[in-house]
């Protein structure tokens, strides 16, 4: 069985981590910190959005494979994965501050409601096997 959605999402988020991963490398290497945030706020940003990706992207995973392997889903779950994704890079550039702020708030509520979302689905599958 492939796991087309799954997989898909997977290599997105592989790919949004090391724009992460390179936004806070870029930014460490031109402040000249190589370990912990030296204090800079810019920093502590950008580390909390690669870490708040890591907190969150798992989960999300998971449930987008446990669903797929239950046969749910189909067009629909390619969507949601392909908004999560979305969301996760509106929350990167949003936690620059600024103008761009209303990323973070973007992102929140889309991995918020992706979250709930899922876990609906997937707590509704199961009640239906009961």
């Amino acid at each position: 069985m492939i796991l087309a959605v799954t997989l898909t999402a997977a290599a997105a988020a592989a790919i949004v981590n090391l724009w992460l991963f390179v936004r806070v490398g870029t930014l460490r290497r031109g402040l000249g910190i190589s370990v912990g945030d030296g204090g800079n706020e810019a920093l502590q940003r950008r580390m909390r959005a690669q870490l708040n990706f890591a907190e969150n992207v798992p989960i999300v995973l998971v449930l987008i494979a446990a669903l797929e392997i239950a046969g749910i889903g189909e067009t629909w779950l390619a969507y949601v994965a392909g908004a999560f994704i979305l969301g996760r890079v509106a929350h990167g550039f949003g936690m620059d501050g600024g103008k761009a702020q209303i990323g973070r708030v973007i992102g929140v509520l889309v991995t918020l409601a992706t979250q709930l979302f899922l876990a609906g689905v997937a707590v509704g599958a199961v009640l239906r096997l009961i």
